[in-house]
């Protein structure tokens, strides 16, 4: 590696790192959970509310907890356990997918995106 390498690195670094923390504070939290399970809405979650929801997915019962505004799946039954490995999300650019039980996770915005005409 010569000098302009390490330069390149650096400043490549120092852009990622800029980006993440411009996502962090730009994305916005959102007000409500929607639960699908295989492509289907099945459940809508108030995030201000804390509790514990159970939906049923493929693999079995799917345990949902909501704390202080952030989301996550506490138990679920599948191999790897990687959907509550996955921990808490609160914006409306995160989403939780556990594929053994075709559950998705998605937090809903009140602000639109984009509007289409």
């Amino acid at each position: 590696m010569n000098k302009s390498d390490i330069k390149l690195v650096f400043v490549l670094l120092i852009v990622s790192i800029i980006c993440v923390v411009l996502f962090k504070l730009i994305g916005k939290s959102g007000g409500s959970a929607l639960v699908y399970h295989d492509g289907e809405l099945i459940k809508t979650i108030d995030l201000s509310i804390d509790n514990k929801y159970v939906v049923s997915g493929d693999n079995g019962d799917v345990v949902i907890v909501v704390s202080g505004g952030k989301i996550k799946v506490d138990e679920e039954n599948s191999p790897l356990h990687l959907c509550s490995k996955q921990g808490y999300i609160s914006n409306t650019y995160e989403s939780i997918v556990c594929l053994p039980n075709k559950i998705v996770i998605n937090i809903s915005g009140d602000d639109l995106d984009a509007v289409v005409k």
